[in-house]
């Protein structure tokens, strides 16, 4: 079966981008922006117009910014990243800014309502210039209070509304009791884990970057929320030891990188759950990996597409198997 594609608004809708910076003497300014497609070199842009517009249409702005700086040539990129009322900017710089351009970036926020954030080092070292105190948040669905923190190297959706809209349907597709038990895979910070805990019994999380686990335990904290529990594992290499295996499962859902979930699916077949979600951003490893759970005794019983990402040749899919 076929289910409705999820569509989100066409403009305007990207939250999250790494935009490069560069310094073109021959050109008499600062580049910020894209690349060009299989090209080094950053695109001539005055506007995104898929980018949020509270930093879309400030690409001029962010030139002349960089531009004026003592440290023009010695910024590499800015990491921006948005929720429902703030947008953060992270400026990685190669060299240790002077006070003058410190000032010059926090005028620049405060004139703005922008968030300025530096970043000298690793994703690790961006602290916050403007204001001093920055929380981002998002919500995995609309019409709930969830509110989940993220960083502005964490990885989110880009999408936001398009997000909601998917975690809304994966939630409806599991055909979750309040009794069931619930496995998600690469959970990340919570995008689903959390609504999921809002109604069933218990939730597993499972995530290889150690940091977000620790963060979408926080989360979890800091929303009362006391029916999860997570783990760090790298789901490229489970060999069934794993303590989150131990234990049977009502419903999974698997939100894979783009290589797909092959090295985990011959454990979750043994677990054999009712229904399985995949959210998938790779069409050909959804195809692979559809394979192995067919032949392992689930039936594909619906898919859809999802445009996570408008104005591009990217599509994200979300595939339901059923136990056979």
């Amino acid at each position: 079966r076929w289910m409705e594609p999820l569509r989100s608004q066409p403009w305007g809708y990207r939250r999250k981008a790494r935009l490069g910076v560069k310094h073109v003497r021959k050109k008499g300014r600062v580049l910020v922006g894209f690349r060009e497609r299989s090209s080094p070199f950053l695109a001539d842009m005055k506007h995104c117009p898929v980018l949020d517009p509270r930093v879309g249409t400030r690409l001029e702005e962010l030139s002349e910014l960089i531009g004026s700086l003592e440290a023009s040539d010695r910024i590499a990129q800015i990491e921006v990243a948005c929720d429902d009322e703030h947008c953060a900017l992270a400026f990685r710089h190669l060299d240790p800014l002077s006070a003058a351009d410190r000032q010059r970036l926090l005028d620049f926020g405060r004139d703005s309502g922008l968030w300025i954030q530096l970043q000298p080092a690793g994703p690790d070292s961006i602290e916050p210039l403007y204001p001093e105190r920055q929380e981002l948040y998002f919500r995995p669905l609309a019409d709930e209070d969830l509110r989940i923190g993220f960083r502005v190297s964490d990885f989110t959706q880009v999408n936001a509304d398009l997000n909601q809209r998917m975690v809304a349907q994966a939630l409806e597709r599991l055909e979750l009791q309040p009794q069931h038990r619930v496995l998600d895979l690469f959970c990340g910070l919570g995008n689903f884990t959390l609504p999921l805990a809002r109604r069933v019994a218990s939730v597993i999380g499972v995530e290889g970057d150690a940091a977000m686990v620790e963060r979408a335990r926080d989360s979890a904290r800091a929303l009362g929320v006391e029916n999860t529990e997570y783990h760090d594992a790298d789901l490229t290499s489970v060999d069934g030891s794993e303590p989150w295996l131990k234990d049977g499962y009502d419903r999974i859902l698997l939100d894979p990188p783009r290589s797909g979930a092959q090295e985990v699916i011959p454990r979750l077949l043994k677990i054999g759950a009712g229904i399985i979600v995949y959210v998938s951003c790779q069409p050909a490893s959804l195809v692979r990996d559809a394979r192995l759970l067919v032949e392992g005794g689930y039936c594909l019983d619906a898919l859809g597409i999802m445009d996570m990402f408008p104005q591009t040749a990217h599509v994200e899919s979300m595939a339901v198997f059923r136990k056979d």
